[in-house]
């Protein structure tokens, strides 16, 4: 941790100066990346039977990273990401695309499945490589400009995948990784006739302390996906009731979260009291730094994106763009650049980040950026504003 001493003004020295301590950006990136790297070494080196243990054990405890991803899921993303990568790379390219066997690293997925019929964990590695290589042959293209082989190709990475889901949730019921691979792959069939909503229901009853579950339930509740606005507001009220016990208010805040900085209507819509009641109850639950941070851009950064495009948001996101000033005064104490640079993006996690310090130091001037303005007339009046473990410390320069 090195704390961050910037000048308002370096040409001025009356005015004061923003210390903030900085989170370590290699240790704040380091567990997930770590995970995704076992995950593929283990697969690599045909121990198979120890990524499933690793798998089951962290999917059975609900182990998450700082920002509630599953390890489970890192370290079957690692176990599938030579063959999915490998995918994608010759669909980019048609030269490699005709030079590879686009259907060999799955075959072989499938083989170290038929190798142990009995594992949950593995066949649900071989079915989450196929909904990635189903989205992969789907692209960006529209439907009416779709090759027809491409259409094909993710329609049968899909099927394939459905088929083997039932048989790995009827052995782990209880698992709620291979719930959200559910979900996932209700995602990409698009079949409206299916209850979004009850899938989610059923992921979150089985994991509510995750909120990135609730925010998926949101945003694929969206008219967009497959829901309604009612649907939505229905659903983020009965997520509340739901875990209130564990988020207070907090469960209607998550539901919405991703989905009103998606969509304008949604956000017009929304009972923007309770949300902030919600945000509220997230931090009493929650006090951790990393939520401070997440919270804190998603207030300063990711709900202004939009702004301009409908009257009745524009209000709401004013009154939670407000909420930035009591969460960074009141409960920031240090700053967390990755997060802040995921909220510009609207906290995409499929977003392909390059450099993890290229994105962290954007992050880190947004977030400074943000600050500084928070604090616009204590810095021109020459007050030092620093944050410490103990708190905001305002003093004379």
């Amino acid at each position: 941790m090195r704390v961050l001493n910037c000048p308002v003004n370096a040409a001025m020295p009356d005015k004061g100066q923003l210390n903030i301590p900085l989170a370590d950006i290699q240790a704040e990136d380091f567990g997930a990346h770590e995970t995704i790297e076992r995950g593929r070494s283990l697969a690599r080196q045909d121990r198979w039977s120890e990524l499933s243990r690793q798998m089951r054990e962290a999917d059975e405890a609900r182990t998450c990273t700082p920002d509630g991803t599953p390890v489970a899921e890192l370290l079957a993303f690692g176990a599938r990401s030579d063959v999915v990568l490998a995918v994608e790379h010759a669909l980019t390219d048609m030269n490699a695309l005709c030079e590879y066997d686009v259907l060999c690293g799955i075959s072989e997925l499938e083989d170290e499945m038929r190798a142990h019929p009995d594992d949950s964990m593995i066949a649900l590695v071989v079915a989450l490589a196929h909904i990635d290589l189903a989205w992969a042959w789907r692209g960006t293209a529209a439907d009416a400009t779709l090759p027809p082989l491409h259409r094909s190709r993710c329609a049968a990475h899909f099927d394939r995948a459905a088929a083997l889901l039932p048989k790995c949730r009827a052995a782990a019921p209880n698992s709620p990784m291979i719930a959200a691979a559910g979900c996932a792959l209700l995602v990409g069939q698009r079949n409206t006739n299916l209850r979004v909503a009850d899938e989610y229901e059923r992921l979150i009853t089985l994991d509510p302390h995750n909120q990135r579950h609730m925010r998926a339930m949101g945003t694929h509740l969206l008219p967009r996906y497959f829901g309604s606005y009612d649907e939505l507001e229905v659903q983020a009220l009965r997520n509340a009731a739901r875990t209130q016990e564990i988020w207070g208010a907090g469960g209607y805040t998550w539901v919405q979260f991703d989905a009103i900085a998606l969509d304008e209507e949604a956000c017009a819509r929304l009972d923007v009291e309770y949300f902030l009641e919600g945000l509220q109850d997230i931090l009493r639950r929650r006090p951790d730094q990393p939520t401070v941070n997440m919270l804190s851009a998603y207030c300063a950064i990711t709900i202004q994106n939009g702004l301009g495009l409908n009257e009745n948001a524009d209000l709401v996101r004013a009154q939670i763009h407000d909420a930035a000033n009591w969460l960074i005064r009141d409960h920031l104490t240090e700053l967390h650049p990755l997060i802040w640079a995921h909220a510009a993006n609207g906290f995409n996690n499929s977003a392909r980040v390059n450099s993890a310090e290229r994105f962290a130091a954007r992050g880190q001037r947004d977030a400074l950026r943000a600050i500084r303005d928070l604090f616009r007339e204590e810095l021109r009046s020459g007050m030092d504003v620093t944050f410490t473990p103990s708190g905001l410390r305002l003093s004379q320069h």
